[in-house]
């Protein structure tokens, strides 16, 4: 019979296995996870699964994520986001590069009110795409601008990573918020830098909009739905987070106002009905229902391999690493930056982070900062070629003309400004920790 130690390395294997023949990865969990913890254990382990299991189902932080869902889908959905992209574009439009400019700034908008990687990729590739190709902007370099925008919910809050990794590493949902504010700042900054110099040093690939189009809607009119349009999510924005940071209302009531408020400034904006509702809250309960069954088998593999003292395994591999904490810290972003090629954010949370975590805190590395090191490197997991997520949405929804060798070339460059935005919040770890500290968090 195997020791444990020699079942805890089989278990890893087996999962990784099962992931690269196409087993889904809620089933490999489960499946890994039982295997091993009745060669392990035998019947036991399945006498501690139901304390889990209720656990996760009951855990009032939990209700934040339905709520966040709702509140974004509600926003695409009633098609608000059109309008808004439309504005966005028009005022940049006058630069070199300017409605690459304006479709990052709307990734930063409708990442802090959506937080959906597939609902934000998929409206820019419809709406803006097409427009970008027809304006002689580069193929590669359309696709590679859309896809970027559309991850950064991923790392600017109200995210659903930011919920996961509260749980996970057991931290303030808002000391998360409150710290993810710099890094997402800072790679957006990244990348409208990269795309202002790229243009500046090739005009051809990305031409400003025609002075006659931009003249065609007057500034008065442009102004007019700048305030119709953009302000009313902005101040749901402000009025959502501001409330988490600012410790007025927890996580789940800041989640339940903006609920409410997608579901008002919907309805101000005459697009509400009830074909619209029905369709938000079948998609919420959908993704929700996803996300929850990932959640409740990750706890059948992390019980299985903590029993089987997996955790020793992995605090030894760590201690033959030369260079110290710095090394080990590296360690962890590369064996992320590699699972992101391969499974998504959700598995990766609840695989490598409860792994590698425990010896990180264990050598003084804190926490807040570790995780804001965490969310930016997984967001390079929509993004990489073969399975980035994002990649095959904007595929789904492309013109012919435009082939997946030019999705995947135009997503390098912005991978590489993620480990450019990666080092400096590494480098600078008052980046992620200034407002957390300075709003007494």
């Amino acid at each position: 019979m195997f020791d444990s130690q020699t079942l805890a390395i089989l278990m890893l294997v087996s999962f990784f296995v099962l992931l690269m023949i196409g087993v889904p990865v809620a089933t490999t969990l489960a499946t890994v996870g039982f295997i091993f913890g009745y060669l392990g254990f035998g019947d036991s382990l399945f006498n501690l699964l139901p304390a889990r299991f209720y656990g996760i189902v009951a855990g009032y932080q939990w209700m934040a994520i339905p709520l966040f869902v709702f509140m974004g889908v509600m926003l695409e959905k009633s098609k608000l986001a059109d309008d808004l992209l439309d504005v966005m574009g028009h005022i940049a439009g006058g630069l070199r590069g300017g409605m690459g400019v304006g479709i990052i700034l709307f990734g930063i908008l409708m990442g802090a009110t959506t937080g959906i990687v597939g609902a934000t990729v998929i409206t820019l590739g419809l709406l803006t795409l097409p427009t970008l190709i027809r304006r002689g902007y580069d193929k590669s370099v359309a696709c590679g601008v859309i896809c970027a925008s559309g991850t950064l919910g991923q790392i600017i809050p109200p995210s659903l990573i930011l919920i996961l990794l509260s749980d996970i590493m057991q931290l303030s949902v808002g000391t998360l918020f409150a710290a993810a504010v710099g890094p997402g700042l800072l790679l957006s900054g990244v990348y409208i830098l990269y795309i202002l110099i790229r243009a500046w040093i090739s005009p051809e690939l990305m031409p400003p909009i025609p002075l006659a189009e931009r003249e065609a809607v007057s500034r008065r009119q442009l102004w007019f739905r700048f305030w119709k349009v953009v302000v009313p999510p902005i101040m749901l924005v402000v009025f959502v987070l501001g409330s988490i940071v600012g410790g007025i209302a927890a996580p789940t009531e800041a989640a339940s106002m903006g609920a409410v408020g997608a579901v008002l400034i919907t309805i101000v904006s005459r697009r509400f009905s009830m074909a619209i509702l029905k369709s938000v809250a079948l998609e919420t309960s959908k993704i929700t229902a996803i996300m929850m069954f990932i959640l409740m088998t990750a706890q059948v593999f992390a019980l299985a391999f903590r029993g089987l003292h997996g955790e020793d395994l992995i605090t030894r591999m760590f201690d033959l690493l030369p260079g110290g904490v710095n090394t080990d810290i590296w360690f962890m972003m590369a064996l992320i930056f590699v699972l992101g090629f391969f499974i998504e954010w959700i598995e990766i949370s609840y695989i490598a982070v409860p792994l590698f975590m425990p010896v990180l805190l264990n050598q003084g590395v804190d926490p807040v900062w570790l995780a804001m090191l965490i969310t930016l490197n997984l967001q390079s997991s929509f993004l990489t070629p073969p399975f980035g997520w994002a990649l095959f949405y904007l595929k789904g929804v492309a013109p012919p003309e435009v082939s997946i060798r030019d999705i995947y070339k135009g997503v390098i460059p912005f991978i590489g400004m993620q480990f450019v935005a990666l080092l400096l919040l590494f480098m600078y770890p008052q980046i992620a920790l200034w407002l957390p500290k300075a709003i007494g968090w």
